[in-house]
């Protein structure tokens, strides 16, 4: 990559990172509110959920390093809506994995056929972050309903 490509790619890789960093906040504070009879599996799923998001950020600043970058002391958007039914909190989830799959596709377009490493790193993370969002859709249908929910 010449050095405008890999400044591209430092930019998007911290864009990912503060993203990811957001996803720690936000699934940590999700885990938290949850209340009601199935609080114990939900609260379990969420909080791993916030650890593969610091993962993930970590992983991102790795490469920021990499490319000879400095990795970002900020974080993605964080809003807080006060709508804590598991509902609310899982269609913020889809919001939240879209935007973060959207930045992943974008290093992807930026990398294709410059670099191998970045290249398959976006890919990799795409198909778990695709993985991840049917996840959600999932668990935000009723039983018995094969359709994929849209909101």
């Amino acid at each position: 990559m010449n050095e405008s490509e890999n400044k591209a790619a430092i930019q998007i890789l911290n864009k990912i990172m503060e993203l990811e960093l957001a996803g720690v906040v936000r699934y940590t504070h999700y885990s938290l509110m949850v209340y009601g009879y199935n609080r114990i599996p939900i609260v379990s799923w969420l909080k791993d959920n916030a650890n593969e998001s610091l993962m993930h950020a970590y992983k991102a600043g790795e490469l920021v390093t990499l490319l000879g970058g400095h990795p970002s002391l900020k974080i993605g958007p964080l809003l807080e809506t006060e709508k804590h039914d598991v509902g609310d909190i899982l269609r913020e989830s889809l919001e939240h994995e879209n935007a973060a799959i959207a930045a992943y596709y974008e290093l992807l377009k930026a990398t294709e056929g410059k670099s191998v490493l970045l290249e398959e790193y976006a890919r990799e993370m795409i198909m778990g972050e695709e993985l991840h969002l049917d996840e959600v859709n999932k668990m935000l249908r009723k039983p018995g309903d094969i359709h994929p929910f849209h909101d």
